[in-house]
């Protein structure tokens, strides 16, 4: 690392190249420690273990990943457009990152599998931006009065062949764009306001 001090930003850059090269399974401390020309005691005096270095990249991940969902969900788009916009643009991410970084996209599977904290709250935030979309849409009398939260909730698992890590074999599928359309198609159904045309 030369003069420059070790960062907990250097640190997650080099974990993320480490997990490129040798997966999930066989990236080790050390691995990014050597990738820093550091010892890795000193990657963990800012990550006290693995488990927290994976679940920090992970988080930077899914942030650079999804950085813009948060701005179309406040947007003064009407809400059906707005979440037509929302859901295609989560699956656009997730279909990038599965297809153009698999081995970071398998890591991230990984931590999905076990129930990571990061994850959990990485969907948390999904489902609050959702929400935020469809109360918007019941303001506005465009979707039917529903209770917001649980109908974001509805969404995003009736969603989740287009963004669950479970379905990435299936996102370069030849119809699998019609699919997503069909629903989206069934959603905004399901959620217009009686007497919208």
């Amino acid at each position: 690392m030369g003069e420059h001090p070790l960062t907990a930003e250097a640190i997650l850059a080099a974990t993320e190249d480490v997990l490129r090269r040798y997966g999930p399974a066989k990236a080790t401390v050390v691995d990014v420690a050597r990738a820093l020309g550091v010892s890795h005691g000193s990657v963990y005096r800012h990550f006290p273990t693995k488990a927290a270095l994976r679940e920090a990249v992970t988080e930077r991940w899914l942030d650079r990943a999804h950085a813009g969902l948060a701005e179309t969900a406040t947007s003064d788009t009407p809400a059906p457009d707005r979440l037509r916009q929302w859901l295609a643009a989560l699956f656009a991410a997730k279909r990038r990152k599965a297809l153009d970084d698999p081995e970071l996209f398998a890591t991230f599977s990984v931590l999905a599998v076990e129930h990571s904290d990061v994850v959990l709250a990485h969907i948390g935030d999904l489902v609050r931006q959702l929400t935020r979309i469809i109360t918007d849409g019941i303001a506005d009398g465009e979707f039917a009065a529903v209770d917001a939260e649980v109908c974001a909730r509805a969404v995003f698992d009736a969603t989740a062949r287009f963004h669950d890590p479970a379905h990435a074999g299936q996102w370069s599928d030849p119809g699998i764009d019609s699919a997503f359309d069909a629903v989206c198609a069934l959603v905004l159904a399901g959620l217009q306001a009686p007497g919208r045309p």
